[in-house]
């Protein structure tokens, strides 16, 4: 199947290593984490990811250390930390949902990688088949545990988002947990045994309760709340009336080009999906 969107890859020039360089005199770049916040500077360049020869040099003490891959030539590292640790000068700790608003596309795909990686590598210490302490598996990102054998992957949990347009109008919707006044996509989880087209269809019926026909592929987006893979698609309203089921989706209305709320950022699929839209009907994004 075509998509309708085409992306040229966020970051081309990544390249993904599971062993980090023995003998490292270079620069590189750290992803430090506390929780689900990010560690940025401030000074001169503000919103940047630190660039250091050893994360020591910060004066923090990591709980654990990832090694990436390369971003251009460049090493790149994720590092945890626990929830009490402090911001030394100069820098900030901010959550991923409003540091993605304020970094690059390029960035924000690299902070999304190492966030996930360092999640997998926290909560995969040991077995939840055994208990016993797992290895981590060479040349791959993986671990296995040495009694029962059971491996452990990063996990990526696939999920439907789609735009649905009914002539010259787009259905928007309104979660309890977005910032005041904006309203986004239907979204939600693919179910286990459930096709993406299928999972488009039950969460539109569940969370509005109408029916689209004509769903078509648009294109795909990683997501690091909590460990997405976002497939978007668009689809046509069939028939039904829109019936926000008062839980996922608060409101939901049909707006036009004219009357748009507030909106998903600019690197989120949805907005990519509404600029599409946007598109189509003669706007300049």
């Amino acid at each position: 199947m075509t998509p309708i969107y085409r992306e040229n890859p966020t970051c081309p020039e990544f390249i993904i290593g599971i062993e980090p360089p023995a003998n490292r005199t270079e620069k590189a770049l750290w992803f430090i984490f506390r929780g689900r916040e990010i560690l940025l500077k401030l000074n001169k360049n503000p919103g940047a990811i630190p660039k250091l020869l050893d994360f020591g040099e910060l004066g923090l003490l990591g709980i654990r250390e990832q090694y990436l891959g390369t971003l251009e030539g460049t090493h790149c590292y994720s590092v945890e930390l626990s929830e009490d640790v402090q911001a030394p000068e100069g820098m900030r700790f901010v959550d991923l949902r409003q540091a993605y608003s304020e970094i690059n596309e390029k960035c924000f795909a690299l902070v999304n990688k190492a966030v996930q990686i360092m999640e997998w590598d926290r909560t995969n210490q040991f077995c939840s088949r055994c208990g016993i302490k797992t290895l981590q598996m060479p040349g791959e990102r993986g671990k296995e545990c040495p009694d029962c054998g059971e491996l452990f992957y990063p996990r990526i949990s696939p999920a439907v988002i789609v735009l649905i347009r009914k002539g010259h109008e787009i259905l928007l919707a309104r979660s309890p947990n977005f910032p005041p006044s904006m309203y986004g996509l239907i979204a939600g989880f693919v179910e286990p045994g459930e096709s993406a087209e299928a999972a488009v269809v039950r969460e539109i019926r569940e969370e509005v309760g109408i029916k689209v026909k004509n769903i078509n592929y648009f294109g795909t987006q990683a997501w690091p709340f909590p460990n997405s893979l976002m497939i978007g698609f668009t689809a046509e309203y069939d028939s039904g009336e829109i019936q926000p089921d008062g839980f996922e989706i608060e409101d939901a209305r049909w707006f036009s080009v004219e009357n748009l709320p507030d909106l998903p950022g600019k690197i989120s699929i949805a907005r990519k999906l509404i600029d599409h839209f946007l598109k189509e009907e003669g706007i300049e994004v």
